[in-house]
């Protein structure tokens, strides 16, 4: 699923977008392109690793709760995060490795062909991003 977008179109189509993208990789901005169109975001942010980034999203997460701030006088830009209780490591008869031949996986992993993988992953992903950024 290839597409031909430039970078001030790649995030426009149904997808609202905070900002042109920080790159001008073409490759790059296709793929997000591409990850939009199957997710279905109704929103995509570039990240652009800047100062005022950093302080835009820490106080996000503060006002979320996901972030609890520690003393600030004695520790400066600290903050507690733990972990959700739903991300857990991953479970063993979930994890498969998608070569093409089964005996490349390994005598105690478990195979998948990766066409079946694309097939499943591409369901599970189809409008995974509706309502989120």
């Amino acid at each position: 699923m290839s597409t031909s977008a430039s970078p001030s179109s790649a995030t426009s189509t149904n997808h609202a977008a905070s900002q042109k993208p920080p790159t001008q990789s073409s490759h790059l901005i296709e793929w997000v392109a591409e990850c939009a169109k199957l997710t279905k975001p109704d929103q995509i942010v570039w990240c652009d690793g800047s100062e005022e980034e950093k302080e835009r999203l820490t106080e996000l997460c503060v006002k979320a709760g996901v972030l609890i701030p520690l003393n600030q006088d004695k520790l400066p830009g600290c903050y507690l995060h733990r972990s959700n209780p739903n991300d857990v490591a991953r479970v063993e008869q979930l994890t498969f490795i998608c070569s093409k031949e089964k005996e490349n996986a390994g005598p105690t992993n478990n195979w998948m062909a990766p066409a079946e993988a694309y097939d499943k992953l591409g369901k599970l992903f189809d409008g995974s991003m509706k309502g989120r950024t």
